[in-house]
């Protein structure tokens, strides 16, 4: 079997997409399995991303000429089994689509997403969907909503969930907080949070939780550093920030690579995810995996995922935030028993699992073509 994966992601910056392509293709090289794979990747130099054994096509990153002909085409010319894509697959794609689509929130909650940008998804999503042999996703909170939007028979969405990339793992605190320190300038102890600054991701909250913390215990010496990728909705998050009466103890890093995260989530107090609406929520597991406590959102997917090594708050509420903030870091004992629960906790999310799961899905797509076509055949003759 040849079986294809849409990697235009890899090299782009495109955090989450990018984070479950690049460490799919990982995973996959870790199986033993006989299958070909060939990814294809837009980004310059994005193929040395690939795992060594795998071949790589290079396709158009502009979307329209990708999924409007480009894919389709290198598809026949390579004579794939199966395709698998993020959310949007190519337009008379000649090979069986394997899609995934992490949740729908650009339906549920449009307001996160400039109008473009939401009918773009809203069009895209429901034609891939549609005409897909099989969709993954990463939780039964996402399973249910994809059914529920798309009128679907449940039975045809896998939940698959992500894992976490062994890159993630306890680093030595002192070293850790001395590249922060010299990278970010963030000189002292600090609470971290990690997503792409958009509304969903809802930093303003925790803007406004933080200043609220640090006012009723000023002998707080910690900072609240942000990271993430700037987007239309940061000048935003920015100007809350510029606002708070405790501006100075707030650190912006835009978008940083594996091994500045790593080192971030290594030399925090606590991480904290303040999420509305997550179909998953990784920076919960790699924050974990670190051995941080974490306090997150208990809202949509993220009960599933944290588990019961997680702190949870109504992301609505600032005082509920508040307080879990403040008990994970004035607790030290309950802050030692969630950093131990969560690294329980991500141990078992792996990316071998979520490789072997896909895997077994492709065969079952292509089994099931593979019987479709054999009856066509019979009966034509």
């Amino acid at each position: 079997m040849r079986f294809c994966v849409d990697a235009h992601a890899l090299g782009r910056h495109l955090t989450g997409n990018e984070a479950y392509v690049r460490n799919l293709l990982d995973g996959f090289e870790e199986l033993n399995e006989d299958s070909e794979f060939l990814a294809y990747v837009s980004a310059p130099g994005a193929e040395r991303l690939v795992p060594a054994r795998f071949e790589t096509r290079t396709i158009s990153g502009n979307p329209f000429v990708r999924l409007g002909y480009d894919l389709s085409r290198k598809l026949r010319q390579d004579k794939a089994d199966l395709v698998h894509v993020q959310f949007t697959g190519p337009i008379a794609c000649p090979v069986p689509v394997v899609v995934s689509v992490h949740d729908v929130s650009f339906l549920e909650h449009p307001e996160f997403f400039t109008r473009a940008r939401r009918l773009q998804l809203q069009y895209t999503v429901k034609r891939t969907v549609q005409s897909a042999s099989r969709v993954l996703t990463l939780s039964e909170f996402s399973r249910q909503g994809i059914a529920r939007a798309y009128d679907m028979d449940p039975a045809r969405i896998a939940v698959v969930p992500a894992g976490v990339s062994r890159a993630f793992r306890p680093q030595p605190r002192q070293h850790a907080k001395a590249f922060v320190e010299g990278r970010f300038k963030v000189p002292g102890p600090f609470i971290l949070t990690v997503g792409d600054l958009q509304p969903r991701k809802n930093q303003i909250g925790l803007i406004r939780a933080f200043e609220e913390l640090l006012c009723a215990h000023p002998d707080l010496p910690h900072y609240l550093v942000l990271v993430g990728k700037e987007t239309w909705f940061a000048p935003h998050v920015h100007q809350a920030a510029k606002k708070s009466l405790v501006k100075d103890r707030i650190h912006f890093t835009d978008y940083v690579n594996e091994k500045e995260l790593l080192q971030l989530y290594s030399a925090c107090d606590i991480f904290v995810f303040p999420s509305f609406y997550e179909g998953f929520g990784l920076p919960i597991l790699e924050a974990m995996a670190c051995g941080r406590a974490v306090a997150c959102s208990n809202s949509s997917a993220m009960p599933e995922v944290a588990d019961s090594a997680g702190l949870l708050f109504n992301p609505e509420s600032t005082s509920e935030m508040v307080r879990a903030m403040r008990d994970l870091l004035l607790n030290p004992e309950l802050r030692q028993r969630m950093e131990r629960l969560g690294q329980q906790n991500a141990a078992q999310f792996s990316w071998a699992r979520t490789a072997q799961m896909t895997i077994e899905v492709y065969h079952e797509v292509c089994g099931e073509n593979l019987r479709t076509r054999s009856r066509k055949a019979t009966a034509v003759r």
